[in-house]
């Protein structure tokens, strides 16, 4: 099982994102405090898991935790200020959601700004080593997957139900066959450079 937080002394909240690599859909971030005496064998850093076992995760995480946050930062913003200013951004938010103030903050990877004068530690794979991470990725994970599921009704031909926006080959060559939606990520690299696109 993966340990708690970092800071076992503190009220921490840990904080991830979801879709920083996807050429369409927002960027979402998630953060998490949990109660001291959680424990969970399951949960894990998302990518890991299965989509069944993330659905009933969240619904855990979202009913035993002390308090979470979720925020979806869109395209627009994304364009504007980058995707990872747009990644930080969205922490930023969803930790400033949360109902009870951090005292320190487990950020997973190595980039993120300070927030106010709370503390915060970067963890490099932090969604496999500390629970509350792995929650807030699971949050982020489902939350815009959701996200994508719904878009895909509006523009079925991406096939964003599955592949969530990311660069695949099938979503590459949508893209070629039928253009850009303002769901894309204009700032992207959305083909290969030998394709050109017509923005």
């Amino acid at each position: 099982m993966l340990k708690l937080k970092c800071k076992v002394d503190l009220i921490e909240c840990g904080t991830d994102e979801a879709g920083r690599g996807c050429l369409a859909g927002p960027v979402t971030a998630a953060a998490v405090i949990l109660k001291d005496d959680f424990k969970n064998e399951i949960l894990n850093d998302s990518k890991q898991l299965s989509e069944k076992n993330r659905n009933s995760l969240r619904s855990l995480i979202e009913k035993e935790s002390l308090c979470f946050g979720v925020t979806h930062v869109m395209m627009e913003e994304i364009d504007e200020i980058n995707i990872l200013n747009a990644s930080i951004l969205g922490m930023h938010r969803s930790i400033e959601k949360l109902q009870t103030s951090p005292e320190h903050i487990a950020v997973d990877g190595n980039k993120f700004k300070p927030l106010g004068d709370i503390p915060y530690e970067c963890v490099i794979k932090g969604d496999g080593k500390f629970l509350n991470i792995a929650a807030a990725s699971i949050l982020a994970k489902t939350y815009r997957d959701e996200f994508m599921a719904k878009i895909h009704e509006e523009f079925p031909m991406y096939n964003w139900k599955k592949n969530k926006g990311y660069p695949t080959r099938e979503h590459r060559e949508a893209i070629q066959k039928y253009g850009i939606t303002k769901y894309h990520r204009k700032s992207f690299r959305l083909l290969p450079d030998q394709l050109s696109l017509e923005l």
